[in-house]
């Protein structure tokens, strides 16, 4: 019998595909925007129009957190969750592995929320390419949230005595 410290939660299916499917469209924006700050940051494919400017948020003030560009933050976030939601890594049943998936989400998540408070009230101004990596990462967390915290399949006992995993309806 495994003992309780190593016990941990596997994640539907439907979790681990959408969380992989998540991070590489994450990773794709973000690679998109890293290229483009490192380039030319005023061609970027979005309106610069009253409060949808990609090019004011990119390259504001605020766009760098700490001298990183914020682009590469994103851009690493994506690396790092890809990593920790491809098909092996959510196999991995060491609850470390497991933590540290939930608290990179959450702290994407959170860190989406700064995000998106500098645009409204200190840029002033809102970047479409942005909004979709922040939908990405809100998206991210929550079906990470809710695949470790969806009950079980349920466990159905054929007419042989043998126990099968049935899917709910």
């Amino acid at each position: 019998m495994a003992n309780a410290h190593n016990r941990s939660v596997t994640a539907p299916q439907w979790a681990q595909r959408s969380s992989l499917v998540l991070s590489l469209a994450g990773l794709a924006i973000s690679a998109y925007l890293t290229i483009e700050h490192f380039t030319s940051p005023t061609v970027l494919a979005c309106p610069n129009t009253g409060i949808v400017s990609c090019e004011r948020v990119t390259s504001s003030a605020q766009s760098s957190v700490l001298g990183i560009p914020v682009a590469v933050l994103g851009l690493l976030f994506f690396v790092m969750m890809t990593a920790l939601t491809v098909p092996r890594a959510w196999a991995d049943r060491r609850p470390e592995i497991q933590r540290v998936r939930v608290a990179g989400a959450l702290i994407g998540a959170l860190f989406v929320i700064y995000l998106i408070w500098v645009e409204l009230f200190i840029v002033d101004a809102i970047c479409l390419w942005c909004t979709a990596v922040h939908a990405l990462a809100v998206a991210l967390f929550a079906v990470i949230l809710l695949g470790i915290t969806a009950p079980p399949p349920a466990r159905v006992t054929s007419a042989n005595g043998r126990g099968s995993m049935a899917r709910k309806r």
